[in-house]
């Protein structure tokens, strides 16, 4: 029996060259870097990885590319969340023999359907998959999946092995330990929302897909062992960390661009993201990047601009939402905007 799907997965960013294609050099390069810094598995065509930016064919390239470079050093679970169920089966199929461990599936996503409407999808799936499924909840983007359809498909279908809820809902995380680890001890449950990871995991999660650990895979790795080791005070002093660059790359940002902004500070060339941008937006970006740059040196993993960064405020965690303010502000007032 294949090992349990636990601990950290990186939704990889993926790097874009000066034509806006897949820079595979560069990709290869990221896939190993994150390895080594310590993520349990690496998640291709997540939502951090804008699988529904690049088209059908680019999708395999880019699972095809991973597991390839990862040689077997950490499982691969794929995103194969596509328009229907025959291309969905078509992406398990696909992934499967190119080595990856399971597929991520979110639910039917534009039309809002009903749980006996979802569960009918994802049994449809279960039944002629030849590779493990985890499901994916994203209530934000697609039809939710409520607890007594998850129990349901995992009471069902043993090929269902788990699932990564993104809502960042910690009651609804604990309902679903409660109604499903009875039945399978072995389901898998994964939180995609980081600004929760030590809580989740406290409650029971098994690991998390997080954005954040395509930038600071040491420190969300360190969360998640902090809290598998019940050292709670520890892990909820480097949570309160993570949280405030959390917010700093995902809500001043169009979605993924902060994170691909801070995982530059690291060393790799991502290229313009494929979303078209303003001459602003542009502008902006690179503003706000700087304030990530300051949060990355505060975690000492990068060096701070040479212009500096504005005094950092005191570290409570009610501060950290001031602290950016703070940094954007003192950003727009070196470009006499403020």
């Amino acid at each position: 029996m294949p090992a349990k799907l636990e601990g950290i997965f990186t939704p990889t960013l993926v790097p874009l060259d000066d034509r806006g294609q897949i820079n595979e050099t560069e990709l290869r390069r990221f896939v190993s870097w994150l390895i080594e810094r310590g993520v349990h598995g690496l998640y291709p065509n997540g939502s951090t990885g804008e699988f529904t930016r690049f088209n059908e064919e680019e999708r395999r390239r880019i699972v095809r590319i991973t597991c390839d470079e990862a040689r077997g050093r950490v499982p691969i679970l794929a995103g194969a969340a596509e328009a229907n169920v025959k291309e969905t089966l078509a992406a398990c199929e696909a992934y499967a023999a190119m080595g990856a461990r399971a597929v991520a599936i979110v639910s039917p996503f534009y039309y809002r359907l009903s749980p006996e409407s979802v569960y009918a999808y994802f049994a449809e799936i279960a039944s002629n998959t030849p590779i493990d499924v985890t499901l994916y909840n994203i209530p934000m983007f697609a039809s939710p999946i409520d607890v007594p359809t998850i129990r349901r498909l995992a009471a069902e279908f043993p090929r269902v092995v788990g699932i990564k809820d993104s809502s960042g809902d910690l009651a609804f995380m604990m309902r679903m330990i409660a109604a499903v680890k009875p039945l399978r001890p072995d389901f898998t449950f994964l939180t995609g929302w980081e600004a929760v990871l030590a809580p989740m995991i406290l409650v029971g999660c098994d690991g998390g897909t997080n954005a954040s650990s395509n930038a600071v895979p040491e420190v969300t790795r360190r969360i998640y062992e902090l809290a598998k080791a019940g050292k709670y005070e520890e892990a909820m002093k480097w949570q309160y960390r993570i949280t405030e660059l959390f917010d700093a790359m995902l809500f001043p940002f169009e979605f993924p661009d902060g994170f691909r902004a801070a995982a530059e500070f690291r060393g790799f060339r991502f290229g313009r993201g494929r979303l078209p941008q303003t001459t602003s937006q542009r502008t902006d970006r690179d503003a706000l990047a700087k304030v990530l740059q300051c949060i990355l040196a505060d975690f000492e993993l990068v060096e701070p601009p040479a212009a500096g960064c504005a005094v950092r405020i005191a570290q409570p965690s009610t501060d950290k939402i001031e602290q950016m303010i703070v940094e954007v502000l003192h950003e727009l007032e070196k470009r006499g905007v403020g």
